[in-house]
């Protein structure tokens, strides 16, 4: 569903992303994790087109992100690091706006926006303004923002950082339904090892590169460490 080849991105002399090849089928939790600086939030400005590589091909769905920009970016739900959610609007124009910008007709995007926040656990709040919500919840109307148009991956840039432990939970168990009922495909980048080890597979990304790949067990087998923590550490000190 994602694929990246020999993805290089640069600023100036330094290298953010160096020939990084990686693919995530759908119906799969993906964690990318990495120490600060790794190139993760470089990644996803690439991926959703924000920046342009300087070598190297995306694909989204079979569909070529320099050649096909439009239908490979239809495909892509993202919620970045920076909360976007206008503050001065309730939560309920704020997505039936994203709705608007993804041209679904008024009646199918009310329908989804009551799904999405009644399963979310927001929808008591619809007509409060962004600024009155926690953290938590700011979180949890910008993913129901990215999945407002149905698409096949889910790309999810450090989200649950200062979010309390119930609002990471909550996060993470609407994530997980998606995977299991719409076979969504979710690219979660962090720097927490324990959220890494409840994905169904792990990325380990630094300095630009992929050090590991698979299964949270099999990936703490490759770093060398006893658990995923203890090699994770070791390997990108």
């Amino acid at each position: 569903m994602l694929r990246t080849v020999g993805l290089t991105k640069r600023y100036g002399t330094r290298t953010a992303l160096q020939s990084l090849s990686l693919r995530v089928p759908a119906g799969q939790f993906v964690a990318l994790l990495g120490p600060n600086g790794a190139g993760k939030s470089t990644l996803f400005q690439v991926l959703t087109g924000m920046f342009a590589p300087d070598e190297g091909e995306v694909e989204v769905a079979g569909h070529s992100l320099r050649h096909a920009a439009t239908a490979a970016l239809r495909h892509i739900g993202v919620v970045f690091q920076q909360m976007s959610l206008d503050l001065d609007l309730s939560i309920r124009r704020n997505l039936l706006f994203q709705a608007d910008l993804q041209g679904l007709p008024r009646r199918l995007a009310q329908e989804r926006i009551a799904f999405a926040c009644e399963r979310l656990d927001v929808d008591a709040d619809l007509d409060r303004k962004v600024r009155e919500l926690s953290g938590g919840n700011r979180r949890k109307v910008e993913l129901a923002r990215a999945g407002l148009h149905r698409p096949s991956v889910l790309l999810m840039d450090e989200a649950t950082v200062g979010l309390d432990p119930k609002s990471r939970h909550d996060l993470l168990a609407a994530l997980r339904a998606d995977v299991r009922e719409r076979a969504v495909c979710v690219l979660w980048a962090t720097h927490r090892v324990d959220e890494a080890e409840q994905a169904d597979r792990v990325l380990v990304l630094h300095q630009g590169a992929l050090l590991a790949d698979g299964t949270p067990a099999e990936v703490s087998r490759d770093l060398g460490g006893a658990t995923l923590e203890d090699g994770f550490i070791a390997r990108t000190r």
